[in-house]
């Protein structure tokens, strides 16, 4: 079940690893080809495509792979997809409590779509596609979404909520946001003493920002607008939120700083 989110401001390292190009310049803002998604990672089908196949690692806490199908209208596997900030196809795995995220660069190989992931505990997981395709003429982005169960015995309860800080990069969002066409949502990025700090690049970005409406389970993707803004106590980036549904929301923001790619975690609600 999804649980409900606050105004309250959580920010914690769930994933960091040493990343090939760890530039710190700014990077500008990805350009994304795409309006509004066809689908919003809640549904298995949409716009003529279909998720199916889904597969999860056989255990909790051991490397494995999740596999997936994505299938057109005449049941045949895509392949042909648009790259959207830098890949073919983006797999977030997030589990049902939001206490664990992944995001995940598949390859097509042996008629599936796979990628390697260690997932931390059994239950139930929502595995979502992203992923741009050309169609007449045009470009459709389509999000999917399909639940799946990591079998193994169940935690006594809901891991512990996350830190506020992971020693090195943290997090916070700066009030709520608008959901509008012209709605913004500010993100403060510091390091552990409340400084600001240098961002490299992340798939062409200056951030990488996953939303999920915890009442709902609605997933969104949000844009940096333009280039960060250096404020003397922290980075401050600017984020499109667009014509979404409102209500609370947690999200996993990931960023690069000193050649080490951070995924964090906030909440906020927007209005």
């Amino acid at each position: 079940m999804w649980r409900r989110g606050t105004l309250t401001i959580a920010a914690v390292l769930v994933a960091t690893g040493c990343a090939s190009n760890p530039t710190q310049t700014p990077a500008p803002t990805s350009t994304h080809a795409h309006g509004a998604p066809s689908g919003d990672g809640v549904m298995a089908e949409a716009h003529g495509f279909r998720l199916t196949g889904v597969q999860l690692p056989e255990r909790a806490g051991k490397p494995g792979t999740v596999s997936l199908e994505v299938l057109d209208s005449a049941g045949s596997p895509v392949t042909s997809m648009v790259r959207n900030q830098t890949k073919l196809l983006h797999l977030y795995v997030v589990r049902s409590d939001l206490s664990a995220f992944r995001h995940l660069h598949p390859e097509f190989r042996n008629g599936a779509w796979e990628a390697s992931a260690t997932l931390p505990s059994p239950g139930s997981y929502r595995v979502i596609t992203e992923f741009s395709v050309k169609d007449a003429g045009h470009t459709d982005h389509v999000v999917l979404g399909a639940e799946a169960a990591l079998a193994g015995p169940q935690p006594a309860r809901t891991p512990a909520a996350l830190r506020s800080s992971d020693g090195t990069v943290r997090v916070a969002v700066e009030g709520g946001g608008d959901v509008a066409s012209t709605g913004r949502l500010s993100v403060r990025v510091t390091d552990r003493r409340g400084r600001p700090v240098k961002l490299g690049a992340y798939l062409g970005a200056t951030a990488h920002v996953t939303g999920f409406h915890t009442q709902a389970g609605t997933m969104v993707h949000l844009h940096p607008v333009g280039v960060p803004e250096i404020e003397s106590d922290a980075t401050v980036l600017t984020l499109h939120t667009g014509e979404i549904a409102a209500g609370p929301y947690v999200f996993f923001v990931q960023v690069r700083v000193d050649g080490f790619l951070h995924t964090l975690r906030a909440e906020a609600q927007l209005t």
